[in-house]
């Protein structure tokens, strides 16, 4: 089968038959194939890599952090398993605890209990083949002797760099005499490089009750932090089902509630409905209709994804893609209430399907594969740049500030609560057809990897791009109202019929990460050979063998 880069790619598609790795650093990507090259399976791999990235795209994901798996077992199965390591609220975290805003977006207060490290051990003991010195092994050279400082990685570190400047733990980690490290300069960070060394002696019981438990408490509370050694103590990840849409032939998995990848399974179902295929890729139609049907998608997302009782069969149902289809004018941009729930609507507004008319009809990404069968598509991150940008103590560790995607509208679904589950934009997906894994995409970006992701498969599956077409080409956004914002390598004259149409275009850079970084692995169904893609708009770096 032929996956050409129809001229929109400006890398080729890495080919293998062996194995593929896909992530957002080269070196994190060596890392997984290091575990490949010594007879390590995909789930070594993985782990390899995100440990990696810890080091290499400290701003990006961590242990401190939280994410999912989507793992396909070469021991076979109808579906993929899904490994939830979000971690939940601390005990404390009440409404009251956050007097605005700032509170919750950054600092002592912001990080949900870390369930990253927690899940990558997991992982590892349930279906990695290797031993956790072996899989660490990349991730601690790289802390203890350093790696060098790439470009993007400088201007990533650059956009934090005050935030790092306020803790001395922070700038002592990250930064270079207060500044951030210049491209080509060695980034050494021997905290992380012992804290991973313990938990290869200890696995997951130094980091969730043991010393580096103790340590992180001890930091977040002298400091006026809420994580206690009871919250790292009581945590799991979490084995789950994966939800699932079946998208012109190709079965599409995600994590269930609260994990936001319903949005985009549901947009799949209502863009169905349309002749995506016959549209010009990216042209004005094929524009309109995906952004209006993300709108919608958005609309239920935000009212619907928090709740885990919602009734998310129906939701991703056909029968409602039908209905939600309907509403969707192909001439004229309708007004989006935004990514975050709000209790006080415009007139205009998208509203949310009814639940009660349901019933009656009843930030990184990575992947890993291997010849065997198995498959991982991961998303993780700390949140905003380096998390909470605070290093706890002496672990190394930066944690996450994801208690900034908890809400403090008394009215909102996703309302802050002590232990409370979060939405979780984070939603990598697995696409398999005929029962077999046939290609995995996905990518950071927050709310918006709900927009990326069906943008990335439908090149895929609706124009048969290759993996790294399909990744590198130009993307868009609906944001609230009907604000569009589009790469500049879009054909000017579409920006033109779309403006016509209502939409406010809004022109952004040809590569902007603010559209995320995606990285994917593709199966060719009559060899079994594997294609990886990987992000310009990032360090993404595909390998394979």
């Amino acid at each position: 089968m032929a996956w050409p880069n129809r001229g929109i790619a400006h890398r080729p598609a890495v080919t293998g038959v062996n194995g593929a790795v896909a992530s957002a650093h080269p070196l994190a990507s060596l890392a997984g194939l290091r575990m490949l090259q010594q007879g390590g399976n995909a789930i070594d791999a993985a782990v390899a890599t995100a440990a990696a990235l810890n080091v290499v795209e400290p701003y990006m994901s961590g242990a401190g952090g939280v994410g999912y798996m989507v793992i396909r077992s070469a021991d076979g199965g109808d579906q993929p398993f899904v490994l939830d390591y979000i971690g939940r609220a601390p005990a404390a975290a009440t409404p009251d605890m956050f007097p605005d805003e700032d509170t919750k977006n950054t600092g002592i207060r912001s990080p949900l209990v870390p369930g990253a490290l927690g899940g990558w051990l997991m992982a590892l003991e349930r279906f990695g083949s290797l031993d956790r010195a072996t899989v660490f092994a990349p991730a601690i050279a790289y802390a203890r002797d350093g790696f060098a400082v790439t470009i993007k990685n400088h201007q990533f570190m650059l956009n934090s760099r005050d935030k790092l400047r306020e803790w001395a733990t922070s700038s002592a980690a990250y930064l270079h005499d207060g500044e951030t490290p210049i491209p080509g300069s060695i980034l050494k960070q021997p905290d992380l490089a012992r804290t991973f060394e313990a938990i290869v002696e200890g696995g997951a019981e130094p980091f969730y009750k043991g010393a580096i438990a103790a340590e992180i408490a001890r930091f977040s509370q002298e400091n006026g932090g809420l994580i206690t050694e009871e919250d790292l103590a009581s945590y799991s990840p979490e084995w789950q089902e994966p939800i699932t849409t079946n998208y012109r032939g190709y079965d599409v998995f995600c994590p269930p509630l609260p994990c936001s990848g319903m949005q985009y399974l549901q947009t799949l179902n209502i863009v169905e409905g349309f002749d995506m295929g016959a549209m010009e890729q990216n042209g004005a139609d094929y524009i309109h209709h995906l952004a209006e049907a993300i709108k919608l998608a958005v609309a239920d997302r935000t009212t619907y994804a928090p709740i885990t009782s919602s009734p998310i069969d129906l939701l991703i149902s056909k029968e409602y893609a039908a209905e939600r289809r309907a509403m969707l004018d192909p001439a004229k941009a309708a007004f989006s209430g935004g990514d975050r729930y709000t209790s006080s609507k415009v007139a205009e507004e998208i509203r949310p399907g009814s639940i009660e008319s349901i019933m009656k009809e009843s930030t990184t990404h990575f992947a890993a594969a291997d010849a065997a069968g198995n498959v991982v598509s991961c998303t993780q991150t700390l949140g905003g740049g380096f998390g909470s940008g605070v290093v706890h103590g002496s672990t190394g560790l930066s944690l996450n500030n994801f208690a900034n995607w908890f809400d403090l509208d008394p009215e909102s679904p996703n309302l802050i609560a002590p232990g409370k589950k979060i939405e979780m934009c984070l939603s990598p997906s697995q696409i398999w057809r005929d029962g077999e894994f046939a290609m995995t995409v996905g990518t950071p970006g927050s709310f918006g990897i709900m927009q990326t992701t069906p943008q990335m498969i439908m090149n895929l599956i609706d124009h048969g791009f290759s993996i790294q077409a399909a990744i590198e080409a130009p993307r868009f956004k609906a944001l609230r109202g009907t604000s569009l914002p589009v790469e500049r390598r879009v054909d000017p004259e579409v920006l033109a019929e779309l403006e016509r149409r209502g939409h406010e275009v809004d022109v952004l850079d040809a590569w902007t990460p603010f559209f995320g970084g995606g990285q994917g692995i593709l199966r060719d169904p009559d060899s079994g050979a594997f294609f990886g893609g990987a992000d310009p708009r990032r360090d993404g770096y595909a390998m394979a063998l």
